[in-house]
């Protein structure tokens, strides 16, 4: 999947990804995807819920190694 903006949020915990994929959400235009990448196993459930709270798109998630990537579209 194509990001238009890429987060590396590994090597932090929670709730820490959450606070800087909000902050970096609220500099895109609607449409924009992000791609996050996490090693928090909190963000599993974290970031599915993020996006329910915030409206924004939730596409999906790939496990990679010891991380995680996490796709969301600003709404």
């Amino acid at each position: 999947m194509k990001a238009d903006i890429k987060l590396d949020t590994r090597g932090m915990s929670c709730p820490m990804p959450i606070i800087k994929t909000r902050k970096a959400l609220q500099g895109m235009q609607k449409g924009q995807v992000i791609e996050v990448l996490a090693d928090d196993p909190g963000a599993l459930e974290d970031f599915p819920a993020f996006c329910e709270q915030t409206g924004d798109e939730f596409l999906g998630k790939e496990e990679i190694d010891e991380y995680f990537r996490f796709y969301i579209k600003k709404q």
